[in-house]
């Protein structure tokens, strides 16, 4: 159970800790003190029910089905591969994380931006669905992976929404995303190789 914690802690993070609309406007939020525990918990919420669908739910079907396996192996790795690439080259480049804007004031507001900025984006469905469902349905504790995914991702949004004061001068660093990108990349080049040679989905 705890490998498999452990792959899926390691492996939402990896995803999810990058430079992106939805955590700048969770930090955006967090910064103006503006529903922040409202928008992170949305956030987190989202990422664990669509991780809870792919992983006890469509990655079920895609791992008793040996073509679809094939598909979500190479799949999931070239997409990984490519993730790995673009963290590589953010920390060539140097980017920094800028909470922009004048925020927004009702809570109910918030709650749509939230959802808009979560739901949206075709991404999230591939990353969370999709490949984190087929990598955690062979895990030999598909709940512990579950778990470590929900941890993973409500810790970095309630990290971001308790530490906002503090870590925005620093996550506003350019060297500071480059040695963050610079692990992501490393991570999820990891993954990659161990989806493509199949350690990670036998």
């Amino acid at each position: 159970m705890w490998l498999s914690w452990l792959n899926g802690l390691l492996i939402c993070a990896g995803l999810i800790v990058a430079i992106g609309a939805q955590n700048a406007f969770v930090l955006q939020q967090s910064l103006r003190r503006q529903h922040a525990w409202l928008v992170a918990g949305v956030c987190a919420l989202c990422d664990w029910l669509l991780v809870g669908v792919g992983v006890l739910g469509l990655g079920i079907l895609i791992a008793q089905q040996e073509m679809l396996m094939e598909v979500a192996r190479w799949a999931g790795a070239a997409f990984l591969a490519w993730q790995a690439a673009l963290a590589f080259r953010r920390a060539f480049i140097g980017q920094a994380l800028v909470a922009d804007g004048g925020g927004i004031k009702s809570w109910q507001a918030a709650l749509a931006a939230t959802l808009a900025v979560t739901l949206l984006n075709p991404q999230v469905y591939l990353e969370t669905v999709v490949l984190l469902g087929a990598i955690g349905a062979v895990q030999p504790s598909p709940l512990g992976f579950f778990l470590g995914a929900a941890m993973a991702s409500f810790g970095w949004f309630f990290g971001l929404a308790a530490a906002a004061g503090w870590l925005a001068p620093r996550l506003a660093s350019p060297r500071v995303w480059r040695a963050i990108d610079l692990v992501i990349g490393l991570i999820l080049a990891w993954v990659a190789w161990r989806i493509a040679s199949g350690a990670m989905l036998s």
